[in-house]
C-alpha cells in the first residue's frame, strides 16, 4: 500500500463542462507507487468514439441525423452512444452476450437501438455473429455509416488529446505504457504521439489467451470473460511494430490484479485494468527506472458478480510470475512474457480465409 502523503496536491481549476463526455473522458491519474501511476478512466473508449464521430463529421462522411452503427462488448458502445447523443446522430449497436441489463438500459435510454446477440460461453462464436450482422445491416440500410471501431484508424485521432494530458502530467518520464491491446488504438493512439515529440515511450501490451492478435488462438481459457482486450478476428487497428513487450494473461491472474487493485488502492476497476495492473507490477521491480502508466480502461462494474463477488478465490498477485519466452512456441498458460521487439506479425497466416475476411 503506498504511504500517506500529507502535503496538499495541487487541484484543478473547476471547469463547467457542456457535455457529460468532456467531465468524463479526462482520466484521474493516481500514483500506485514510486514507479507505477494509474491512468483510471470511467469510459476511455469516449476518447476513441467523440474523435472519430467528430473527425467524421469535419470529413462531410457522415451528416447529422444519420445512424452509425457498430459491434461492441460493452464500453465502445456506451461512448459511440454518448457521442451520438453529443453530436444528433442516431446510434445502433450489435451487442455482445456479455452486454448486461444495466449497460443496455444507458443505451436505450441515450436513444440507441440494439441488437443482441444470443448467450454463448463462446466468445469467438458471439464476435462472428456480431460481424455477420453488422454487414447484414448494411446491406440492408445503405444510409447507415458502419464505425468498423476494429478498423477504422479515426478511431486513432481523439487519443492525440490524452497524449497531450500525458506528456504534461509526466514531464520527462522514461515512459512504459502497459494496457489491454483490444481493438490498438488505445494504446497505439497514446503512443505514437508522444513517440513523434521525441519521447522515450514503451508499448506493453497485455493479450487474454485465445486471442489471434498476437497468436494464442490455439489456446482456450474456460473461464476467460476479459471482453475487449482479444479478439478471434484480425483487427486492422492493431499496429504490431508499436509494441515492445507482451504479456499474456488468463483469466485467475486478471481477477487477481482486478481484486488486489481494490484491496491496496481502493480502486474499483475492470478485468482488462487487473491484468494490466498485475504486468505493470512485475515490471516496475525489473525496470525502477522507468514510469509504468497503466490504462484503467473502465470501472468494474460489469464484473461485479463474476470477479468481485468470487474475491476470496483470487490468488495473492505476489505470489504469480509469467514464463518468458523466446518465440511463441513457448507461449504457455496462465501467464506468458515475450520480448516483442516492435515486430510486424501476420495475423491471417494461421488462419482460414473465411476468418480472415470477418
Amino acid at each position: 500500500m503506498t504511504p500517506l502523503h500529507t502535503e496538499a496536491a495541487p487541484t484543478a481549476a473547476t471547469v463547467v463542462h457542456q457535455h457529460i463526455t468532456d467531465a468524463m473522458k479526462a482520466p484521474d491519474l493516481l500514483r500506485l507507487s514510486d514507479n507505477i501511476v494509474l491512468a483510471r478512466f470511467e469510459t476511455m473508449k469516449i476518447y476513441a468514439a467523440l474523435g472519430a464521430v467528430r473527425t467524421l463529421l469535419e470529413r462531410g462522411t457522415i451528416a447529422p441525423g444519420q445512424t452509425l452503427v457498430d459491434s461492441s462488448s460493452g464500453i465502445y458502445a456506451l461512448a459511440l452512444a454518448m457521442a451520438c447523443h453529443r453530436y444528433g446522430l442516431h446510434c445502433h449497436i450489435v451487442a455482445s452476450t456479455t452486454v448486461d441489463a444495466t449497460m443496455r438500459a444507458q443505451l436505450e435510454i441515450l436513444g440507441a437501438t440494439v441488437d443482441q446477440m444470443p448467450p454463448s460461453a463462446d466468445l469467438r462464436l458471439d464476435q462472428e455473429r456480431r460481424v455477420r450482422r453488422v454487414r447484414q445491416l448494411i446491406a440492408e440500410r445503405p444510409g447507415m455509416h458502419w464505425m468498423r471501431q476494429y478498423h477504422d484508424t479515426v478511431h486513432y485521432a481523439g487519443y492525440r488529446e490524452l497524449a497531450d494530458l500525458i506528456d504534461d502530467a509526466l514531464p520527462g518520464a522514461l515512459l512504459t505504457v502497459v494496457g489491454a491491446v483490444g481493438t490498438g488504438a488505445s494504446t497505439g493512439g497514446l503512443v505514437q504521439p508522444l513517440r513523434e515529440r521525441g519521447r522515450e515511450v514503451a508499448l506493453l501490451g497485455v493479450q487474454p489467451f485465445g486471442s489471434v492478435t498476437f497468436g494464442s488462438e490455439a489456446f482456450q481459457d474456460p473461464e476467460a470473460i476479459i471482453a475487449g482486450i482479444g479478439s478471434s478476428i484480425p483487427f486492422d487497428n492493431v499496429r504490431h511494430h508499436l509494441y515492445d513487450t507482451l504479456h499474456w494473461v488468463d483469466f485467475r491472474h486478471a481477477m487477481a490484479g482486478a481484486v488486489g487493485l481494490l484491496r491496496d488502492h481502493a480502486v474499483f476497476a475492470g478485468l482488462s485494468t487487473g491484468a494490466a495492473h498485475l504486468v505493470a507490477g512485475w515490471e516496475a521491480v525489473r525496470h525502477p527506472e522507468r514510469t509504468h502508466l497503466v490504462i484503467g480502461a473502465d470501472t468494474g462494474h460489469r464484473y461485479a458478480e463474476k470477479v468481485f463477488t468470487r474475491h476470496r478465490e483470487a490468488p495473492d498477485p505476489a505470489m504469480l510470475w509469467p514464463r518468458q519466452i523466446a518465440t511463441l512456441a513457448d507461449l504457455a498458460m496462465p501467464w506468458s512474457v515475450m520480448d516483442w521487439r516492435r515486430r510486424p506479425y501476420d495475423v491471417t497466416r494461421t488462419l482460414t480465409k473465411e476468418e480472415s475476411a470477418s
